[in-house]
């Protein structure tokens, strides 16, 4: 008789951030996503912590899109014996590569700053991975397009479905025989201006559905309250800083902002893009526009230059980038990170902050324990680099831009679904994780848990 299949929690459970799950069954270890901790410290910690497994045990990665709270672990796994495939769609694996390589040069950076302060706690500070294990992780990509079944060994086979969050993602299904796992992956909106929607997730004995906005409503698209941030700031001669997540809400941002000049919502001034990784992402997105089974839909398809508001810079250098720290004109400055957790939005933000003529407008979801979520909740001064800056600036946190599904939607998605033997519910903080297996339970009369941080359970 053959072992149980089993599904274990490995990340994004209490938290939303670090995702991770082992399903294990037919003598197989699959892991779905492989996430990296963000936000506070003592999570951020977990990612120094070797996992309850050996990588080298590991039969394969099934990868659902290119965040780093959900590809980031990557490196860890192929340094530590990892040599399975990653399995994910082409622009999942276009994306990851900007993303991990350019996380690996910050760990490096960060580590070489360690270093040569000495403000490091640690004797010899180290990254968490660096260039090597990156590149290394990336050749274990397998590409495969949606729809397509894919054996994993064994009984275990692996399908990709859209889910609409970010270009590339998708929802996944994982099978052992008549048993099917569906994770939701981070889930997009119906609503999305530029993506399709996700695709019907169909029957599952068990399904794993991400929570970040669990407990909330959006209230459209944000749309007019970024048209007001831009024309309050650039009245007043101010430079408009968006921290932005690069590999999508940069896309994203850049085609409200088209929109919004073209009806005359928001002044035309020059649109600076201030990061090699959203530059690099805006072409993987460009060529997505021109794919034969394209995320976008058809009216952004069809607009010759979809993510250029009439006047786009696009900064390569860090020469060119030093300039804006003091662009002395009203403009909009576009940079990375989105939760202002490095990268070159950190210079920005030191230069920006004090300054009430300024605005940084946050457009994404912003993970507790970061600078980003520490602007939202209305800090008055922002460590950076080591010293304090005081926020003078006025700051916008705009919550309908977030790309994920809020709790509404994903009611909506679950609900045409035969009723599963099991609903687990991760990838959000507690409250939020709460809220939406409360609606679950109620609304569609489910057996819903909310999962344990390494958590094990019987799925067969």
């Amino acid at each position: 008789m053959s072992a149980p299949m089993t599904l274990s929690f490995l990340g994004a459970a209490g938290t939303v951030t670090g995702s991770k799950f082992l399903v294990e069954g037919d003598g197989r270890r699959i892991l779905v996503d492989a996430g990296l901790f963000q936000g506070d410290r003592s999570w951020r910690r977990r990612n120094w912590e070797p996992l309850p497994l050996d990588p080298a045990t590991l039969d394969a990665v099934v990868l659902t899109h290119a965040h780093l709270d959900h590809c980031g672990h990557l490196p860890i796994l192929a340094r530590e014996g990892f040599g399975g495939p990653v399995i994910c769609t082409p622009e999942t694996a276009q994306l990851a590569a900007i993303v991990l390589r350019d996380a690996a040069h910050l760990q490096e950076e960060e580590a070489r700053w360690a270093r040569t302060t000495g403000l490091s706690k640690h004797e010899h500070p180290r990254p968490l991975f660096d260039t090597t294990d990156a590149e290394k992780a990336l050749a274990l990509f397998r590409p495969v397009p949606r729809h397509q079944t894919v054996p994993l060994g064994g009984a275990l086979e692996a399908e990709l479905f859209r889910a609409g969050h970010i270009l590339g993602s998708s929802f996944a299904a994982i099978s052992c025989g008549p048993t099917r796992l569906v994770f939701s992956g981070d889930l997009g909106r119906t609503d999305n201006p530029m993506l399709l929607p996700p695709e019907s997730p169909g029957r599952a004995d068990h399904f794993v559905i991400e929570s970040t906005y669990g407990d909330r409503h959006h209230e459209g698209q944000g749309r007019e309250e970024l048209a007001a941030a831009l024309t309050r700031t650039l009245g007043r001669g101010g430079v408009a800083l968006l921290p932005s997540f690069a590999v999508d809400r940069t896309p994203m941002v850049l085609h409200e902002i088209r929109q919004l000049v073209r009806d005359g919502l928001v002044p035309d001034v020059p649109v600076y893009v201030d990061s090699p990784m959203a530059l690099a992402a805006l072409e993987v997105y460009q060529m997505g526009l021109r794919s034969e089974d394209s995320d976008f839909r058809e009216e952004v398809r069809s607009d010759s230059k979809p993510f250029d508001p009439g006047h786009l810079r696009l900064v390569h250098g860090p020469a060119e980038s030093e300039k804006l720290n003091d662009p002395r004109h009203p403009c909009i400055l576009i940079s990375a990170s989105g939760m202002a957790t490095g990268g070159r939005v950190l210079h920005h933000l030191e230069h920006q902050l004090p300054h009430a003529r300024n605005s940084v407008i946050l457009t994404g979801y912003q993970v507790a324990g970061t600078r980003g979520r520490a602007l939202a909740d209305g800090a008055r001064a922002v460590k950076i680099h080591g010293r304090y800056i005081p926020v003078r600036a006025e700051v916008v946190n705009l919550r309908g831009f977030s790309a994920h599904a809020d709790a509404e939607q994903m009611v909506e998605w679950l609900r045409p679904a035969p009723a599963p033997r099991t609903a687990f519910v991760v990838h959000g903080e507690p409250d939020a994780a709460s809220a939406l297996a409360a609606r679950l339970i109620e609304e569609l009369d489910w057996n819903v848990v909310v999962a344990r941080h390494l958590e094990k359970v019987l799925v067969d």
